[in-house]
């Protein structure tokens, strides 16, 4: 069990001890003063007091402010205090005669189900050793007559009610713990497909900053031929189409420095460097000149933000643009916010909305719906948003399209 699942158990563990404690005080009365088998009750409410008192001290523990895991020795630990306390109660009433004595195979079950073979064993050598202690130096029960028969017809009837505690207490830690189970599987299965994208991001990554560094001469000679020509253009329009040309190339050669950087360079120097969100926002509407964009909300406190935050919202913003010209609308609608939890965005597009055969949020690279797309948008957001702490969801809009919106914690200006 992890950590976590450790603590799950233990606060279980917890509330079935409270059951416990009340129910040993409960049959304790019921046999003294109901039946009235002559046992030395003081021994007994000792052991119920001692067993309440550490589970009040493991009910603070678990249940405390600064609890977040638990180790097998501690779980363990808390089985063992169990067998001690089942074994003071059954030497102090009847030893082997006591129908309840099977219950020393109920820490054993708890053990095999929440611990790892080491501890299991520890517990079951424990539990075998409580029974045979209990057994030799129990104190024998009185000879018992009366309204419920005698000593062998109060035994069937404590075999009774032992076999519908046993039962109960079996039935709810199984049922916890495959339901725990169960859960863990689902965990492992999203993590496999999670690190099966990111490992197709990662070699994406490498190709891309492979490709950078070989497009970086090109596009730096396109950059001064280019430049030549604004200040050779003969008209003010063929001025500044090239103008427009230039500040394009110098668009595609910052992004190519990005690639070409070293990926651990942010993590070495401690602090990367902020580009300024309205920026980027500008440079998408230079590339991108055919598709409308309305953009409302504020972001104040939020104008540098973490780079990835920009190749988040310049991804989302060619999805939609992608979209709405694939159906013959080219709007994007892009509302940003900003409070103390963090920044909100949301971007809607005016396309043909959701294809039902495939997921919203593709978890794998190269799936798209979209004609000549690379399929890598998307996912690329998801996994940005993962990595940065945030959200990010799609839903189908009212009319036509579809909006996205994401969630960023405050970390990212």
């Amino acid at each position: 069990m992890t950590p976590r699942a450790s603590l799950s158990f233990l606060r279980l563990l917890c509330n079935l001890r409270w059951l416990a404690v009340l129910g040993q005080a409960l049959t304790v009365m019921l046999v003294v003063g109901v039946i009235h088998i002559p046992l030395q009750t003081p021994p007994l409410w000792t052991g119920i007091a001692a067993l309440g008192l550490f589970n009040l001290y493991a009910s603070a523990r678990v249940y405390g402010a600064r609890a977040d895991t638990a180790s097998d020795a501690e779980v363990c630990t808390h089985i063992l205090v169990d067998i001690g306390a089942l074994t003071w109660m059954i030497a102090m009433s009847g030893g082997m005669e006591n129908p309840f004595a099977s219950l020393f195979l109920i820490p054993i079950a708890v053990a095999i189900l929440a611990l790892p073979p080491r501890w299991m064993a520890v517990a079951a050598v424990c539990s075998g050793a409580g029974y045979f202690a209990s057994t030799l130096f129990g104190r024998e029960l009185p000879p018992i007559g009366g309204m419920l028969g005698d000593t062998f017809g109060l035994h069937k009837i404590g075999m009774l009610a032992n076999f519908v505690v046993s039962a109960i207490v079996i039935i709810l830690f199984f049922t916890r713990m495959t339901a725990a189970w169960r859960r863990s599987e689902r965990e492992v299965a999203q993590l496999r497909e999670q690190f099966t994208r990111n490992e197709g991001i990662v070699a994406l990554a490498t190709h891309a900053a492979s490709v950078a560094h070989e497009l970086n001469t090109p596009l730096g000679t396109l950059t001064l031929m280019v430049d030549d020509r604004v200040h050779e253009a003969d008209s003010a329009a063929e001025k500044e189409e090239f103008t427009t040309m230039k500040s394009l190339l110098e668009i595609c050669r910052d992004r190519v420095r990005q690639l070409a950087a070293p990926a651990g360079s942010e993590g070495r120097s401690g602090s990367a460097e902020r580009v300024n969100l309205d920026l980027v926002i500008q440079q998408w509407q230079l590339v991108r000149p055919t598709v409308e964009l309305h953009r409302t909300g504020s972001i104040a406190g939020f104008e540098k933000v973490d780079p990835a935050v920009g190749h988040l919202l310049q991804a989302l913003l060619n999805n939609a643009a992608d979209a709405g010209e694939q159906a013959g609308i080219a709007r994007v609608d892009l509302h940003l916010s900003s409070d103390q939890r963090g920044l909100h965005g949301e971007i809607r597009d005016y396309g043909v909305g959701f294809d039902e055969a495939q997921p919203p949020l593709p978890a794998a690279l190269f799936r798209t719906s979209k004609p000549g797309g690379m399929g890598i948008g998307l996912a690329l957001s998801h996994a940005t948003v993962e990595r940065l702490g945030g959200a990010l969801s799609m839903q189908a809009t009212d009319g036509r399209g579809v909006r996205v919106e994401f969630s960023l914690p405050a970390a990212t200006r």
